[in-house]
């Protein structure tokens, strides 16, 4: 019997609510449970970056800075966690390094203590930036290794990685397995391996899509893993991340330390149940996201991917063209080098494959993204791009690596007064005209709310 602590993130207001309904819980399903999840003993809340920033803009008409300082003045004891893209910050493009740095502050200085830092590529010249401005502004970083399988992504490989993130100064690493494709087996392995070679926390971090992740996570915590990422059990399992409950009780149980509350848990699950249940009525959380999906080892989707995929072919009517997509996935993924499927290369890769499968030819259109991804505007591809693809895009030009310019100077002289703030014009940045209608929303409610204010004065 083991005497370790095993600490225990929780992902229901993050990655569990995006990878089962698209990232779409508001600020209302969970403000009155906060308090009581500060009291469970997590060591983590993950509770933003990923997809919650777009999707506030974009789809629930909330600021996700206010969202953040909403939970942070509830929250008082209990780590925050966010999920930062390197270079490509939050959004979908490589940003400058005035802006990654500027965003890394704000996202500190309005509540954030960890952030956990990836680039899809595993190229770490894309996350450098991030992790310097993370630990001058007094925050935990956590370097992630973007787990898949392919002919490159050997375990010699991620023990390379691993050393070059402790290198570089990060205070922790996290295998990052975005698909729920890491075996058992697998886990042991790698956690072993890195356990071995390096000194700083090793964290996993896994989704239940293929039914592995909960053997995958106590062979992990067995190798010598020092946290795993876990969702209670209402929005748990399926394209989530296994239960809470389950894996503490387990742990507990296996003689390993664990701070997690169990009873806590429960008022937490109570309270999220008649949550999910609305989700599930209203059609947002679709049920087929909450079955195993063995065919994940091999098309190796995402939770948060697989949901958008739905919600994207069911936005068409073409939700009867699923399996052909998913089908077409990894044959993308090789034609593009075997990137791991991980936001933003994994939104590129579907987007790529639905166009594929529903246009009826391979590569008849290609996205932009894609198209700059070929030129190298996010960085070194693991393996070879399919030399007929890229001779396609690149016409016999060559591949131009450029550092993108400082972007806020211009975007503070555009937004003029409906930036309010210095977070508001790094929400512009990141989504241009998304953002610039969420403000141009906002100062319409302010200007409706006077008036009626001015009206009631009046009478």
């Amino acid at each position: 019997m083991s005497e370790k602590k095993i600490l225990i993130t929780e992902t229901v207001l993050r990655d569990a609510n995006q990878s089962q309904m698209a990232t779409r819980m508001k600020r209302e399903d969970f403000a009155d449970i906060l308090e009581t999840m500060d009291n469970a003993g997590y060591h983590s809340l993950e509770c933003w970056g990923g997809a919650t920033f777009d999707s506030c803009l974009r789809y629930l008409d909330e600021d996700p800075w206010e969202r953040l300082r909403f939970i942070r003045s509830k929250v008082k004891k209990t780590k925050l966690q966010m999920l930062f893209r390197g270079q490509n910050i939050l959004g979908y493009s490589h940003y400058s390094d005035e802006a990654v740095r500027s965003f890394v502050q704000k996202s500190i200085s309005n509540g954030i203590d960890i952030i956990r830092i990836f680039d899809a590529l595993n190229d770490f010249d894309n996350i450098r930036v991030a992790v310097d401005e993370c630990k001058k502004g007094g925050a935990h970083a956590q370097g992630c290794i973007c787990y898949t399988t392919s002919p490159v992504h050997t375990l010699e490989m991620y023990v390379e990685l691993g050393k070059e993130i402790e290198a570089m100064g990060c205070d922790s690493l996290c295998i990052k397995d975005m698909a729920g494709i890491m075996s058992p087996k697998s886990a042991y392995d790698l956690v072993k391996a890195l356990k071995e070679a390096l000194k700083i926390p090793v964290v996993v971090h896994t989704h239940a899509t293929t039914g592995l992740a909960s053997m995958t996570y106590l062979k992990a915590v067995e190798a010598g893993a020092d946290c795993i990422d876990c969702a209670i059990s209402s929005f748990a399992g399926g394209t989530s991340q296994p239960a809470t409950e389950s894996l503490v009780y387990s742990l507990k149980e296996l003689g390993y330390g664990c701070d997690v509350d169990l009873d806590v848990c429960k008022k937490i699950n109570d309270h999220f149940k008649p949550i999910q249940a609305k989700y599930i009525a209203d059609g947002t959380l679709n049920p087929t996201v909450l079955n195993t999906k063995i065919d994940a080892l091999n098309y190796q989707i995402p939770g948060g991917m697989l949901s958008n995929l739905i919600a994207q072919l069911k936005a068409m009517n073409s939700l009867d063209k699923l399996d052909e997509v998913l089908q077409e996935t990894p044959r993308v993924r090789a034609d593009l080098g075997y990137p791991p499927l991980v936001t933003p290369m994994s939104q590129m890769v579907g987007v790529q494959a639905v166009s594929n499968v529903l246009s009826g030819s391979r590569y008849s259109n290609i996205s932009k993204e894609i198209k700059a991804y070929i030129r190298g505007e996010y960085g070194k591809t693991p393996a070879p791009i399919n030399d007929e693809l890229k001779q396609k895009v690149l016409n016999g030009e060559e591949v131009v690596l450029h550092k993108v310019e400082n972007e806020l100077p211009a975007a503070k002289q555009h937004l003029g007064k409906l930036a309010k703030s210095e977070e508001d014009v790094l929400s512009y940045v990141a989504f241009p005209n998304v953002a610039e209608e969420f403000f141009k929303r906002r100062d319409m409610k302010e200007a409706l709310r006077v008036t009626y204010s001015i009206e009631e004065v009046s009478e």
